[in-house]
């Protein structure tokens, strides 16, 4: 007994016709940045109020490398009394002492609230305060004569007000202090990413809390906490020009400011600033980016990816782990 089995032949589909998506809204805008760009360049070479060669030879004349080591100088300084503090004071602020978590909300409220360079020119006006400032017995004077005795005096050293309170103190005391309520946010919310599951095992180790905070909690909050912080140095850094009005003579700004004033140069020397700036900004931003990229290991979607793969051969005796890995 024959079958017959008929077989039909599959139609070829034709090939397609593929039509390319036409852009004219991005093909004008790249032509109106283009002519934008040749216009600047233009303005750039050809406009005289530049002076480019004289810009060029001032810029790295030795006063304006002193006032550049000032600006760094004030920068890493300011930041480390921020840094510092600024943990110091996220801290005051986790904790379970009301009184703690009171001075640290007054400190933050106070030094966000007051704009930093009414802050520098109040630090640089503070030795109208104070003569001099010393240190020993609070109140010396006062207990003395609850006692009777006159000109009662329990003071071990003092210095003059005038020497401490230099430009630059006052100008990185202000930029410090003002940082300090910034980074105790940051570092805030950096602690409060961490799952609390990470500190109750801590404990359950035995770990005492600053064991916990050192090893365990600001580890995995440095994934928070350096882009907030590298984006803070950066506004440090430009912030340093404020301090140009305490007045801080070692300082770039102010440097710069003072030659196009003296030679009556005053927009080259502007243009200056700007392009040390842009220099000195984008170091701090290659910084930025490799620190970034090393506190980031083990996050992001490949590690998820990988974890992912990890419990699903766990999940399958191992297989697909075991690949995973391979």
């Amino acid at each position: 007994m024959s079958v017959d089995t008929a077989t039909t032949e599959r139609a070829r589909p034709e090939p397609i016709k593929a039509v390319p998506v036409r852009h004219p809204g991005r093909w004008l805008a790249i032509g109106v940045i283009a002519v934008l760009t040749a216009m600047f360049v233009h303005m750039l070479v050809t406009n005289k109020a530049f002076n480019w060669a004289f810009m060029v030879d001032e810029m790295f004349r030795p006063p304006i490398v002193d006032g550049l080591k000032g600006t760094i100088a004030l920068l890493v300084t300011s930041m480390l009394i921020g840094i510092g503090l600024g943990i110091v004071i996220a801290i005051m602020r986790l904790s379970e002492n009301p009184i703690l978590r009171g001075v640290s909300w007054v400190y933050t409220w106070f030094f966000r609230a007051v704009p930093r360079l009414v802050l520098a020119i109040l630090f640089g006006n503070l030795g109208i305060l104070w003569a001099r400032i010393e240190f020993g017995l609070p109140f010396d004077r006062q207990i003395g004569a609850l006692f009777g005795i006159d000109n009662f005096e329990a003071r071990l050293f003092g210095f003059s007000a005038v020497e401490i309170l230099t430009g630059f103190v006052a100008g990185m005391l202000a930029l410090g202090l003002s940082e300090a309520a910034y980074m105790a946010e940051i570092v805030r919310a950096g602690i409060q990413s961490v799952d609390e599951g990470q500190t109750e095992a801590a404990q359950a180790l035995g770990l005492s809390r600053g064991q916990i905070l050192r090893r365990i909690v600001l580890p995995q909050a440095m994934r928070v906490i350096v882009p907030p912080t590298g984006n803070e140095t950066i506004a440090m850094l430009k912030d340093t020009s404020l301090v140009a009005f305490v007045p801080v003579s070692m300082e770039l700004f102010f440097q710069l400011k003072a030659v196009g004033n003296r030679t009556f140069q005053v927009f080259p020397m502007l243009v200056a600033a700007t392009l040390w700036y842009l220099v000195l900004s984008s170091v701090l931003l290659v910084g930025q980016y490799y620190l970034e990229r090393h506190f980031s290991k083990g996050f992001g979607r490949s590690a998820r990816a990988r974890q992912r793969l990890r419990d699903i051969g766990a999940e399958s005796g191992g297989i697909a782990g075991g690949t995973a890995e391979q």
